[in-house]
């Protein structure tokens, strides 16, 4: 039985909640890919799809480890529901560090070179620890924003792993489906730590972290991803443009999610305004005709 939390509270400001007052983040305990690890190429034989992927995985062990702390580092004096979710958000991401340390394992087993690209986290990371831990918070939540909006895309849209290995497609699944559970969470525990902040210095803080982020997510997801290339001899210009037109036109992750980026950046956006629970129901189902076609 996995265990399941259900969560119905007010925002710390005492105004109602954007979060569904229904919400149940579960911790779903799997494991993928131990007796069948994956191909080089496990994305349709596609290197493109594949090193993209392969880079965005190489990052999570150490990056979910500094959502964890940054996010527990402002829990003091949260709301008991708040508390619990906080709980659940950081029981999922262990599981989450877990999986990705097994599928980087694989990937490295399958010859690419991970650890420049874990050794690139680590160095980025160091550069945090003197900083106030509210910034840590801050870009906390617009990577957890970046995590729920390929969530979304990834379960909306069969595109992305169509021709997929099965553990290695499974296991992007399932990372999304609780992605998409505890998007709220490195948020609404922002709103309690900034409780006495103006509205202005939360959107200002908020918005330049964002806009921080998103330049140094693009710029170095793009250059591990044409490192891993790089490492199957596939470089020059035209692996440069056929990595664009993967990530801005088909499937075009980085396009579709564009809209949601933007609505980040609105007066009193919350993650929740958008509720894609639909896409849980659909993707996680026990009903076999109900789950997202593969």
């Amino acid at each position: 039985m996995t265990p399941t939390i259900a969560l119905e509270r007010s925002a710390p400001t005492g105004k109602a909640a954007p979060t569904p007052a229904d919400l149940t983040i579960t911790i779903r305990d799997r494991r993928f890919g131990r007796n069948e690890p994956a191909g080089r190429w496990w994305l349709n034989n596609d290197p493109i799809a594949t090193a993209w992927h392969n880079a965005l995985s190489a990052t999570f062990p150490r990056g979910e480890a500094f959502f964890i702390e940054a996010v527990k580092a402002h829990r003091d004096g949260v709301p008991p529901k708040l508390e619990a979710e906080i709980r659940a958000f950081v029981r999922q991401e262990i599981n989450h560090t877990r999986e990705h340390v097994a599928f980087n394992r694989a990937a490295e087993n399958a010859g690419y070179d991970i650890a420049r690209i874990d050794k690139r986290v680590e160095e980025m990371l160091a550069l945090t620890k003197d900083r106030p831990v509210i910034l840590n918070l801050a870009a906390t939540m617009a990577l957890e924003h970046y995590t729920a909006m390929m969530a979304h895309e990834f379960l909306a849209n069969p595109a992305h792993f169509a021709g997929a290995e099965q553990e290695p497609a499974d296991m992007w699944r399932w990372h999304a489906i609780e992605e998409i559970e505890h998007k709220g969470v490195a948020y609404d525990t922002w709103v309690h730590a900034t409780r006495n902040w103006s509205r202005w210095k939360r959107w200002k803080v908020k918005s330049l972290m964002m806009v921080i982020v998103t330049k140094n997510f693009l710029t170095h997801r793009i250059e591990d991803t044409l490192d891993l290339l790089e490492q199957d001899g596939l470089i020059g210009a035209k692996w440069k443009w056929k990595l664009v037109a993967y990530l801005l036109w088909k499937p075009g992750v980085i396009r579709r999610i564009f809209p949601a980026w933007l609505s980040y950046f609105m007066p009193g956006f919350h993650p929740w305004q958008h509720d894609d629970r639909a896409l849980i129901a659909k993707a996680d189902s026990e009903f076999p005709d109900a789950v997202m076609p593969r």
